[in-house]
């Protein structure tokens, strides 16, 4: 082997290798409905669908809430999904700290980072009486 070509060997290889630490990341859309009630202590539960490359990926979701909780809401979301490579990227648990009051029928968004680096962003509608300032996890699976 000449130089030459163990030069041009290792340009390739290191080329391969930035090819593949540059892959794109792709996104989705999702719709969730969660069920959310409690007192101090509160749950949520759900399900929804992921829509990733023309397919339907059916998903449940669960949760449990800690702070000031009082009441049961009932929370339509959509909105998109970035930075997954596959459907069982979304998948994961969703972290987040917040405060709301819903009373009747109310405005909800909200972004959400899991521990893959999937990117939930929604909107939608929360109908109830919800007063809550806690912390929340929300966990996602693939069914």
């Amino acid at each position: 082997m000449t130089i030459s070509s163990a030069i041009r060997g290792a340009l390739f290889a290191l080329a391969a290798f930035a090819g593949l630490s540059t892959a794109h990341a792709d996104e989705g859309t999702v719709s969730l409905v969660i069920y959310k009630g409690g007192w101090i202590i509160g749950g949520s539960g759900g399900h929804g669908v992921l829509n990733f490359h023309g397919r339907k990926y059916p998903l449940t979701t669960g949760g449990l809430d800690y702070g000031l909780v009082f009441g049961g809401s009932k929370t339509i979301l959509r909105g998109r999904v970035r930075n997954i490579n596959s459907p069982s990227d979304v998948a994961g648990v969703y972290g987040a700290a917040g405060a709301g009051l819903a009373v009747g029928a109310g405005a909800r968004a909200i972004v959400l980072t899991n521990q893959k680096g999937a990117v939930l962003e929604l909107s939608g509608q929360q109908v109830g009486l919800m007063a809550n300032a806690d912390l929340s996890g929300l966990a996602i699976t693939l069914k």
